[in-house]
């Protein structure tokens, strides 16, 4: 019997769109296309590497943002992005609109919360 084939991770969240717009400008994959489909409407949409599906966005209606790293609500997954630098790696990331969080638990990683509070680290990339 053949493996299942990883296809994507899908984040909740209240806007789709304007999630899929952080991602895209933190790793410069496209969002896919929504062509005549009303922008109000998209309750799923996804940011597309090499015309395959990556990172998937998805609606929820009274989304309430995980509370890493402690709370009521754990961080329920986090995706790790490697860059060379930490530091400009840390300036982008904030200019797109990510926030720093105050608990920075290691040396050669950093940790940030999207616009809609998921947590995510800048990894440093080691050769």
């Amino acid at each position: 019997m053949p493996l299942p084939h990883y296809q994507l991770v899908a984040l909740d969240c209240p806007d789709p769109l304007a999630l899929a717009d952080f991602y895209a400008r933190l790793t410069g994959l496209d969002v896919e296309p929504l062509g005549d489909f009303p922008a109000e409407k998209v309750t799923w949409i996804e940011l597309m590497n090499g015309g395959h599906p990556t990172i998937a966005f998805q609606k929820v209606d009274g989304y309430v943002a995980p509370t890493w790293p402690e709370g009521l609500v754990p961080q329920q997954l986090h995706m790790d992005f490697l860059v060379d630098d930490l530091d400009e790696g840390e300036r982008h990331l904030l200019a797109i609109g990510a926030t720093k969080c105050a608990v920075q638990p290691g040396e050669t990683f950093r940790v940030y919360l999207d616009p809609v509070g998921h947590p995510l680290c800048l990894v440093l990339h080691n050769d």
